[in-house]
This record gives C-alpha cells, sequence and structure tokens, in this order.
C-alpha cells in the first residue's frame, strides 16, 4: 500500500510520468497504470486451483472418495490414506501436502466429512426439557468409585438438575425423574432422550420408538411426552450434552468426596440451586429469572409420586440366602429352604416372610456379590463352633470390632474352652440385637478390667447400667414414723 500511494502521489502531486515511475518503484508500466487509474493491486483467488503434479491422478482420488460414501465414516480414506496410496499403488513421485490440498477441496466437492450447519432457534417456554447421563469418580466413605450422573435441564430457562447413582438401571432412572420433578416443582410437557434402552425397546424408522412397557406406564403417570433423537446425531439435545461436561468440569474438580450418596447428592443440589443465579451468554436475565416465568407452564405433580418398588418372589437356598439380580442377600438362618417375598427399592432390599420384614440390606448393584448380616447367623454358629473361625459373616464382622471383643474371645476360650468359649461368646455378640454397640463394648471394656470371664457378667453389666433409678423405690420417712400399734396382733388369737 505504501508503494500504491507513493505512485499516485508522485503522479498526481508532482507530475512524474509513467515512465520515470516505473523506473522509481520497479513495477511495470502496466502496473504503473493500474495504480493511476485507481485500481490498488492485490493477490486474488484463482478460479480454478492448478494441480499440475497431481494432475494424472485426480481421477483416482475423486473414485476412491466417491466410493467413501457407501463406506461407514470410521472407514473411509484419509488424506494420508490416499497418499500412501497413490506412492504404492500409481507411483506417484510427489508432495503428501499437494495430497492434502486436493482432498480437502474434494471433500467439499462431494459432500464428504462435512461438519454441517445448525439452525439457531429459540425453544418455547416451559415447554422441553432434555435428559442425559454422565459419568464421573468420587471419593465415598474414603473408597474412589465410579458413578454415573443424572441431568435434566430446562430447555428455555437452562436450569438444570443433578443426582448420582451407582448405575443408570431402569430403577435409577425413574428415580431420578421423581426427584427431578420435585426440583422443577412441576413435569415439561416433552422431554428429549437419546435412544436408552432403559426407555427405548427398539428404534424403529425414522422417528418411530418401540418403547420398554414399564418406561410407557412411568410416561403416562406423569403425562409427559417423550422424544427421541436421531441415534448418532446428540446435537439434537445440545444443551443437556453441555451441561454434562459443564457439571463434570465444575462440581467434580475437584473429584468430590462424601461419607455417603446421599451426602453426595445433597451437596450437587446445593450446586443447582446456585446456578440459579447464572446468566447465560447472549441472555439477558439469570437462569432463576427465566424459570420463574416458565415455571406456571409446566405440568403439574401427581398426588402420590409413582411407585418405584419392584416385587419378587423368592426362596431362601441353604446359606440362608436369597438370590435378588444376581447377587445374594442374607436372611436369619431359620428361615433357610422357606419361600420369602422381595421388595426391590432403588437402593435397599427388603425381604419379607408372611408379611413381616425378615431383612433389610443396602442394595448391591455388581453381580456375584454376597450381603451377610451377622446377626442372622450367630444362633447357627452357636450350634456349630467349630465352623466361627471361618464363618464368612464373622470374618467380615470381625474386621470392625474393637480390640476389647477380641480380648473377651481369648479370655473365655481361655477360661471355658475353646468350644466352650465360642459358643458363650455368640451369646455376648448377640447382645448387639437389644442395646447399641457402644454400650455393649463399654460393657465388654468394664468386663475385662473386672476380670468376669462369661457372657453373664457382661449382661449383668448391660442390665444394671441401663436400670433406672426408680426401680427400686427409695425408702424415706422412718425417723418421723409412729412406733406400730402391736395390740391389734392379740386380736388374731381368737380367729379359728
Amino acid at each position: 500500500m505504501d508503494q500504491y500511494e507513493l505512485i499516485r502521489t508522485a503522479y498526481r502531486k508532482y507530475g512524474k510520468n509513467i515512465s520515470e515511475l516505473s523506473r522509481m518503484t520497479g513495477h511495470s508500466r502496466n502496473t504503473i497504470k493500474k495504480a493511476i487509474r485507481g485500481e490498488a493491486w492485490n493477490y486474488k483467488e484463482r478460479r480454478k486451483q492448478p494441480f499440475p503434479v497431481l494432475d494424472p491422478y485426480l481421477k483416482t482420488i475423486d473414485r476412491w472418495l466417491e466410493a467413501d460414501k457407501e463406506q461407514t465414516k470410521k472407514q473411509r480414506h484419509t488424506a494420508r490414506r490416499i497418499y500412501n496410496r497413490l506412492v504404492s499403488e500409481c507411483g506417484f513421485t510427489g508432495g503428501e501436502s499437494t495430497v492434502r490440498r486436493y482432498v480437502r477441496f474434494s471433500k467439499i466437492k462431494l459432500g464428504l466429512d462435512s461438519p454441517g450447519a445448525f439452525v439457531p432457534c429459540d425453544p418455547a417456554i416451559g415447554q422441553e426439557g432434555e435428559v442425559d447421563w454422565g459419568t464421573a469418580h468420587a471419593i465415598i466413605n474414603g473408597e474412589k468409585v465410579l458413578l454415573k450422573f443424572f441431568c435434566m435441564r430446562s430447555k428455555y430457562s437452562g436450569k438444570h438438575f443433578v443426582r448420582m447413582y451407582p448405575c443408570e438401571r431402569q430403577q435409577a432412572f425413574f428415580d431420578a425423574h421423581i426427584h427431578a420433578f420435585s426440583f422443577f416443582g412441576g413435569v415439561f410437557p416433552v422431554l428429549i432422550y437419546d435412544n436408552l434402552t432403559t426407555a427405548v425397546r427398539k428404534v424403529l424408522q425414522g422417528k418411530q420408538r418401540q418403547e420398554q412397557e414399564s418406561y410407557s406406564k412411568f410416561r403416562a403417570y406423569y403425562s409427559f411426552e417423550s422424544r427421541f433423537c436421531t441415534p448418532g446425531q446428540g446435537h439434537e439435545k445440545g444443551g443437556v450434552e453441555g451441561m454434562v461436561g459443564f457439571v463434570r468440569r465444575n462440581y467434580m474438580v475437584p473429584v468430590p468426596e462424601a461419607a455417603s450418596l446421599e451426602e453426595l447428592n445433597d451437596k450437587l443440589l446445593d450446586n443447582c440451586r446456585l446456578y440459579g443465579s447464572h446468566i447465560i451468554s447472549g441472555r439477558e436475565q439469570s437462569v432463576d429469572v427465566l424459570f420463574e416465568q416458565e415455571k406456571q407452564h409446566l405440568l403439574s405433580l401427581p398426588l402420590t409420586p409413582f411407585s418405584n418398588i419392584h416385587v419378587h418372589a423368592g426362596k431362601a437356598d441353604k446359606y440362608s440366602t436369597v438370590i435378588v439380580d444376581k447377587n445374594r442377600y442374607s436372611v436369619p438362618s431359620r428361615y433357610a429352604s422357606y419361600p420369602v417375598k422381595v421388595q426391590l427399592m432403588v437402593d435397599r432390599v427388603d425381604i419379607y416372610f408372611s408379611g413381616k420384614k425378615i431383612a433389610s440390606h443396602a442394595r448391591l448393584f455388581n453381580n456375584n456379590k454376597w450381603s451377610l448380616h451377622p446377626d442372622h447367623y450367630l444362633e447357627l454358629i452357636q450350634q456349630r463352633p467349630g465352623a466361627f473361625d471361618s464363618a464368612r459373616p464373622i470374618l467380615q464382622w470381625s474386621k470392625q470390632w474393637p480390640e476389647c471383643l477380641h480380648k473377651l474371645l481369648e479370655r473365655f476360650r481361655t477360661s471355658l474352652g475353646v468350644t466352650g468359649g465360642t459358643k458363650d461368646f455368640l451369646n455376648v455378640l448377640m447382645l448387639y440385637r437389644d442395646y447399641d454397640a457402644d454400650e455393649v463394648e463399654s460393657a465388654v471394656s468394664l468386663a475385662l478390667e473386672q476380670g468376669i470371664s462369661n457372657s453373664g457378667g457382661v449382661r449383668h453389666i448391660l442390665i444394671y447400667t441401663n436400670a433406672p433409678a426408680c426401680i427400686i423405690p427409695q425408702v424415706t420417712g422412718w425417723e418421723s414414723s409412729k412406733t406400730p400399734d402391736l395390740s391389734k396382733y392379740d386380736q388374731l388369737g381368737g380367729i379359728h
């Protein structure tokens, strides 16, 4: 541009002619004439890019790329693969950059691997919600575990709900919806999903889906409409796709720690509420302000939440366990070989016999796991004391015992013998049924101090430690009482 200004100024202001300007600048006369006429010279794109070295191979490249239209995206030619094939199969001697440049132009021409474009939309107020799952690590009770987190997001306001689960099974899927609807205070008329197996049984042509029967019942109970994305087109619910990443980067960094899953979910709920003050880029009002506007458009909640409990018939086996969802849960040994009924909830398993609850366990989510309550086996082990040291329930429980229980067991066995001491020690363990753990362990410690070597002494300490002071009424008033009239007894002599 400096040369252009020099030429025009010298010609118009100082009267230099074309020949003089050409000698001064080194430009051709034609270039000088263009500048004088007012045309600023610059680079212009060629209408057609020549590929002189590659020209004999252009039709071959186009044929390979055309055939790629019939192949899956993961098995199509890359520019590197085309270059390698040209070298090995066609004797090409040119550079790879030339091939890359032409392949880029050719793919655009053929419409291959185009990133596509999107239509900007303004979602209707209070009409659509988006649902998705994400994965993240957390530390629960000191152990690092991989968890799934459910996310539901309002398409209009951007308000979202997040809850963690050990798995993505259907009961967790329903439970997450129930908590989300309670959080939003209503139900979105339309919910948009991927083709989740917990909701979709079979993907049909176009937008048609064959839903899982239990999901259809759940959807009908809350009266919302489901909409499923085209397979592989997650951008159709791009808001919640982005929210899953936002949650992982902001709520899960650093890796969250909690004593229980419920405590972790309470922390996530606080984060969801705090997000309400956030103003999304391109909007003028906060998330909470927008949500207050759309809240009145949501469907009202039913009077009672959907019953998310599965009831199964089962039978206690010879190990006094009931197999539920490929895992084993113990019941008291006296119910072995009897039929039972199982109530399966998202986080618990309750087992009933003749309408009476006989066991309750935290639900297991892996396969071939055992949940054994030691209390269920104490009477059985007392009948077979030789199994005490190898009994799985006792081995698992003994890892949590305080040192005083180990010492008490050793004293009992020294005093009463291995068999007798083991049987009597089991009587001490049964005290946990009626007393708090702290009370039992305090009584055991006192028994050790006093040299007690049997379960009766430990029970005696517990009974009298917990006995209220009013059990033995205090006798008062002797010092002021009158001397009794003993003459009344003389009258008894006349009674025959």
